[in-house]
């Protein structure tokens, strides 16, 4: 074998070379063909597996009952495969042939709108004026324009004040309740009260005022003055005559608005007694050394209940008459004057 390669011709050699590239070239050429049938230039799949792999089970059509039928030229089978040459493959319906299938949708009628005008009324909206804001359109007008009116308490009585009217019965204040009363935009009174006497203590005339500032004044008669007149008179109070309950006004000089306007304030102009006499409020002279005991102490028990007491001596709008209010201020501070 040796000598015959020896005695090979260079044409020789190159003619076995040419034969042994031609048998590479049809072998791979059959491999080639036995792993695709397909065109790589127009995109086509290699390989038609079927309707199922070796990973999977076969999966059935799902039939469609009201299916539109499709083109002939948009389907494709595989009649190589039963199940595709026994029955053609299922196509999903066009959404016209699902709307046949809904049937006739009836439309719905739309629910009223009721705005807070059209609500009927309950509990204490009964009570309060209809609210153009609460209206479902806007409101044109000016409200600056329309009458301004107050408004009406509720029917209910809040429990302060129905709390506060029981302390007036443990006091044995005689007393009845008024309607609400509003004078303009800062006075009135919501809850007032006409006290005409505190036991056997008659007021003259009946004063009108708030609860907590009747339940103020009656503590006081009630523990302080009646008692005080007792040790200096040796004689009980007989009736208190006031100068001033309820009042829509100012304070003298200035825009502030009275606590006479909220109810809350009281003026004593004299005290009778049982025996007869009578105790003008006032500068006593300088040997009523009584009376002026007696004012001072009156006068000084009165911080205890009041916020405000002003006298004689404080200034000449007050030289006749106790002023007693309870007026809140900061840090509960209190004016006794």
């Amino acid at each position: 074998m040796a000598a015959d390669s020896r005695a090979a011709s260079p044409a020789e050699l190159s003619r076995r070379r040419a034969l042994l590239l031609a048998t590479t070239l049809v072998v791979v050429g059959l491999g080639v063909s036995s792993c695709t049938s397909g065109d790589v230039f127009t995109l086509q799949p290699a390989v038609d597996v079927g309707s199922q792999t070796a990973s999977l089970a076969p999966v059935e059509p799902i039939p469609q009952a009201n299916a539109a039928p499709a083109d002939a030229a948009d389907l494709t089978y595989d009649m190589s495969d039963p199940t595709m040459a026994s029955a053609p493959p299922a196509i999903e319906p066009t959404l016209d042939a699902q709307a046949e299938n809904l049937g006739q949708i009836e439309p719905q009628q739309p629910q009223p709108v009721r705005t807070a005008a059209l609500v009927p009324a309950r509990g204490l909206q009964t009570l309060v004026p209809s609210n153009p804001s609460m209206v479902a359109y806007p409101r044109l007008d000016d409200p600056s324009n329309q009458p301004q009116t107050a408004p009406m308490r509720p029917a209910v009585m809040p429990a302060d004040e129905v709390d506060c009217r029981a302390d007036l019965k443990k006091l044995d204040v005689q007393y009845r309740d008024l309607p609400s009363i509003s004078n303009g935009a800062a006075c009135g009174i919501d809850y007032p009260v006409k006290v005409s006497a505190i036991g056997s203590v008659q007021m003259k005339p009946a004063a009108t005022v708030t609860c907590q500032m009747a339940a103020s004044f009656a503590a006081w008669t009630k523990r302080d003055l009646v008692p005080a007149a007792r040790l200096r008179y040796f004689s009980g109070v007989k009736t208190i005559h006031q100068g001033s309950s309820y009042s829509c006004r100012k304070i003298a000089g200035s825009r502030t608005l009275s606590e006479h306007g909220k109810g809350n304030a009281l003026d004593i102009m004299r005290i009778e007694l049982n025996n007869g006499r009578d105790i003008d409020v006032e500068k006593p002279g300088l040997f009523a050394f009584r009376t002026r005991g007696f004012l001072n102490t009156i006068r000084a028990d009165g911080c205890s209940y009041f916020n405000t007491v002003l006298g004689p001596g404080y200034n000449y709008d007050h030289r006749n008459h106790f002023h007693f209010d309870i007026k809140q201020r900061r840090n509960g501070y209190r004016a006794c004057r």
